[in-house]
């Protein structure tokens, strides 16, 4: 009598009970075959791993009861049915809602296309798996780790996608929010870092954006962040400010374990880019930007953390030729990457610029900030060797219009009934928040 193979997959740092019973009910049926999530994997499933891919795959080959241990480099389970064509998929019950019912239906339909069947266990709740989950989380958040994560996810994915967050609500937001993509088979998609921008942070606190906001005040933004939060952080650095306080600067951000800080070539008084030359605005020289530069990477103290060099040329009218010959100066000073910004609603100088300094430079990241011209796609930008993909403000241009038409509907009605339609349910929000307790 052929022997039933019995698959299951575990996207997870450490072995807990609930992991342990789901090993023990696929015994009942078969022979045990265990995946492993890829890196590149865990990350679309918003676990971003602490220990390495070999340190996982050894945990699940120590567990009694397992005889393979195989790599599954996808949430969806297509490639690996195909590859090892199980009798049966178990999984725990806590596939059956949220994103997540997008793979429990993709195990369902292969099993029914291939002649197998899915076994669902109840799901594992106990006071000791509920410690070793919040361990987990409190270690994801850490500087330590937080610090490095962009540069992993530049090695593990085509186009990183960053929203922007102001305060722990939205930050909660760009953590928590996944998408199953029915156009693309279901699968699972979410951003993978929060940027902290000036403008946003200053507009949330009622000032203009001119840097005058104390770095101070904006460092309490990242600390209320990075409460609530485990996702790699970009820092919007403006200017930089004075080469002797940008270095200070850096050292903070290093030591609350944000991933990155960017800063644009401009001196004097900031003016926000997208005025362009409507107000005047002054472009720092290259000399003195790639000293900025130079001198705060000497003083950096890890290697995972970025500065990346903001041109203005393009925002400014100053030309291809001189974004260009910015960019390469820049990097020759030190800079781990290039943001280029534009205020045209075309995106075609942008992608001028990007198949240009390809061209010379393969391996350097380039980030775009698609505001003005938003018609672009991820796939078209990451086509012309983009990296990095900024939503820089559109949570804050979102929030402002519909708390202002609430506020104004509440004056006209003197009630709030006609609009709690368009509120969320204070339960909602509650379970937002205590998802993290």
């Amino acid at each position: 009598m052929t022997t039933k193979k019995i698959y299951t997959c575990f996207c997870t740092d450490f072995i807990h009970d609930g992991h342990l019973n789901i090993i023990r009910e696929a015994q009942k049926y078969g022979e045990v075959i265990v995946g492993v999530l890829s890196d590149r994997a865990m990350i679309r499933f918003n676990k971003f791993p602490t220990i390495s891919f070999e340190e996982r795959v050894n945990l699940v080959k120590n567990i009694k009861g397992v005889s393979q241990v195989v790599i599954q480099d996808d949430v969806m389970y297509d490639k690996i049915v195909e590859q090892i064509k199980p009798d049966y998929i178990i999984h725990g019950s806590n596939w059956s809602e949220g994103p997540m019912i997008a793979i429990k239906n993709n195990a369902i339909e292969l099993m029914n296309k291939y002649g197998g069947e899915v076994i669902e266990v109840p799901y594992t709740k106990n006071e000791r798996i509920n410690l070793i989950d919040e361990k987990y989380e409190l270690k994801r958040s850490m500087p330590e780790f937080r610090r490095k994560r962009l540069k992993e996810l530049l090695k593990l994915r085509d186009i990183v996608k960053v929203i922007e967050v102001h305060n722990g609500l939205t930050g909660l937001i760009a953590e928590k929010t996944v998408v199953a993509d029915n156009a693309r088979g279901g699968e699972l998609d979410q951003f993978d870092a929060m940027w902290i921008s000036s403008l946003c942070d200053s507009t949330a606190k009622g000032k203009p954006d001119i840097e005058l906001v104390d770095m101070t005040s904006r460092f309490r933004t990242i600390s209320d962040v990075t409460e609530v939060t485990t996702k790699p952080i970009i820092f919007d650095g403006d200017t930089g400010g004075l080469i002797e306080h940008f270095v200070y600067t850096v050292r903070t951000l290093e030591r609350m374990g944000v991933s990155a800080v960017i800063i644009e070539d401009k001196v004097g008084l900031k003016k926000n880019s997208l005025f362009g030359t409507q107000v005047p605005q002054t472009q720092d020289t290259i000399e003195h930007f790639c000293k900025k530069i130079s001198t705060a990477k000497r003083v950096q103290l890890t290697d995972e953390f970025m500065i990346i060099a903001r041109i203005e040329s393009l925002i400014l009218e100053q030309g291809m030729n001189d974004a260009l010959l910015r960019a390469h100066a820049y990097v020759k000073a030190g800079a781990d990457g290039i943001m280029i910004h534009s205020r045209k609603k075309s995106p075609d100088e942008i992608l001028e610029f990007c198949d240009l300094f390809r061209k010379e430079n393969t391996s350097v990241p380039l980030v775009v900030v698609p505001s003005s011209f938003n018609v672009i796609t991820e796939k078209e930008l990451a086509e012309h060797g983009v990296n990095i993909v900024i939503y820089a403000n559109q949570l804050t241009r979102a929030a402002f219009p519909a708390m202002e038409s609430v506020a104004i509907d509440i004056l006209k009605y003197h009630r709030a009934k006609e609009v709690d339609d368009r509120l969320m349910p204070i339960k909602q929000i509650i379970s937002l928040i205590d998802e993290i307790d």
